[in-house]
């Protein structure tokens, strides 16, 4: 049995990428359509698109590339009333509008 070191993350979506106790490796694939591995690959290819990537804010602090890869895949992985934006906000801890702010300025960057 692999050994996990529990780590204490500030927000929901943190949670989701990086504790498997919070969502096991099937249920984030089920999530976002890409395991862990791949969301961390595919942060590499898109950490320099500070062009668009930047536009987005949440309060102070700009939200890193990760988060915003996390909600875009999210965004395109679910359909029906799963789809709704107030329901992955609720999922992933973000507001509404923030959330489509950051669906939108994502698929510029894509």
């Amino acid at each position: 049995m692999p050994f996990e070191v529990h780590i204490e993350h500030d927000s929901k979506w943190e949670h989701m990428l990086y504790d498997g106790m919070y969502m096991t490796n099937d249920e984030f694939l089920l999530h976002f359509q890409m395991d862990r591995a791949c969301i961390h690959q595919f942060q590499e290819l898109l950490k320099d698109d500070d062009k668009v990537l930047s536009k987005c804010w949440c309060k102070q602090d700009k939200w890193p590339v990760m988060l915003h890869i996390m909600v875009f895949l999210k965004y395109l992985g679910s359909y029906g009333n799963e789809a709704s934006l107030q329901k992955i906000g609720r999922v992933m801890g973000i507001s509404i509008d923030a959330l489509n702010d950051c669906v939108m300025w994502t698929s510029q960057a894509t």
